[in-house]
């Protein structure tokens, strides 16, 4: 019997892993004919689809395209959805200024901030009232990170956050009118507040990302200004949206798996060690999509010039094929080669500030509060795509 895999599945929901399990042992490139596009599912697939070079990431317009364009601006100029030269060039800039000791200089004040912020919970967790780590903690903290970085007050977090989560739920499945409507007007509002903090940087620039990243326009080699707002809102969008997932889930995962836990909080494995688990168990990020720019093949079939590949990033990370008891939580597992950085072209040009912000968030919650557990079920996001959880409510035990 052919297996049709249907993305907009409710089984992916909650928990998608047995469902992407039959689909991955039915092939690794599997026909959606109603959807019109493959579906790669294996490790090896998804490997093989995100490195070559002639599957790429293709914008095309929202429409109506007239009350799409603040959505749509802000996408045509990201480097995430170019392809070279345009893509090199954006990626050459970023990758220079990101370079200039900024993941460096982060470390310290991300030290700093968890504890601020774990200080915070301190109160509440030792009277026994039940906290919840990604409203107090996970959320507000990439958001005060990549403010720090871009040079933009903290205390717009949560408007960044707001517009950040608007847009981002553009990227799964059937979205309604509603969501298209939230989402540019998001865009809107997001790109008219870069623009004022680029002006302000112009005037006068500090230490921070976007300082460097004026500098180069000023110097005639830079970020067009379209390009540049662009560039801003995409830092926060995959900084936060990533962020608090990997973190929520990755959390949830260790509160749910004791022995693990003690493996971490008794110092057999260390948070470094472990986060890439973390990252691996419960991706955040569970579709990524190619489109053929040529006739190519992958893993046996032919994928023709302007047909797209959805990667299953989730199903690549419980691949049997590459990860020995692929669907244990390990916490020592090593090697760990998941996907959760992408790979190729596009792979995640913040991931070494994402790993820094991941790995001290965490370690300073555990020697804070080694005796963490959760308090009940924790609920999930109505999403797949962008996979997360609502709440995540601990005590101390």
């Amino acid at each position: 019997m052919t297996v049709v895999p249907d993305l907009t599945s409710p089984d992916l929901l909650d928990d998608p892993y047995p469902l992407l399990a039959r689909w991955r042992a039915a092939g690794p490139m599997l026909r959606s004919e109603r959807e019109g596009r493959w579906v790669a599912t294996t490790h090896a697939a998804v490997s093989a689809v995100l490195r070559n070079r002639s599957l790429g990431r293709l914008w095309t317009d929202w429409e109506p395209s007239e009350q799409m364009e603040p959505f749509n601006t802000l996408h045509r100029n990201q480097l995430m959805e170019n392809e070279p030269p345009e893509h090199t060039r954006m990626r050459r800039l970023l990758a220079g200024a990101f370079s200039r000791g900024h993941v460096e200089r982060m470390g310290p004040r991300i030290e700093v901030l968890a504890d601020e912020m774990l200080d915070d919970l301190a109160d509440d967790l030792r009277a026994g009232r039940p906290v919840d780590l990604l409203a107090r903690y996970a959320e507000p903290m990439p958001v005060f990170v990549i403010a720090d970085l871009l040079g933009v007050p903290r205390e717009d977090h949560e408007r960044l956050r707001d517009w950040s989560q608007a847009i981002v739920h553009m990227y799964e499945q059937g979205v309604g009118d509603d969501v298209r409507a939230a989402a540019v007007t998001a865009s809107s509002e997001f790109a008219a507040y870069v623009r004022e903090v680029v002006e302000l940087r112009r005037r006068e620039p500090g230490d921070d990302l976007v300082s460097d990243l004026v500098r180069e326009r000023q110097d005639g080699k830079g970020f067009s200004d379209d390009e540049l707002v662009a560039t801003v809102v995409l830092l926060l969008n995959a900084g936060h949206e990533a962020s608090v997932n990997v973190f929520g889930n990755g959390m949830h995962a260790l509160l749910s798996h004791r022995d693990q836990l003690a493996r971490v909080t008794g110092g057999e494995v260390s948070v470094a060690t472990a986060l890439e688990e973390l990252i691996r168990y419960d991706a955040p990020l569970q579709m990524f999509e190619r489109t053929a720019t040529t006739d190519v093949e992958v893993a046996g079939v032919t994928v023709r010039a302007g047909e797209t590949v959805a990667c299953l990033m989730g199903s690549a990370n419980r691949d049997a094929d590459v990860f020995e008891r692929a669907d244990d939580f390990d916490v020592a597992r090593d090697p760990n080669s998941h996907v959760g950085f992408g790979m190729g072209l596009h792979f995640c040009l913040g991931a070494p500030l994402a790993r820094v912000e991941l790995e001290i968030t965490v370690r300073r919650l555990l020697e804070r509060f080694p005796t963490i557990a959760l308090t009940g079920v924790a609920p999930r996001r109505p999403t797949w795509v962008l996979r997360g959880y609502e709440s995540l409510e601990v005590t101390l035990t």
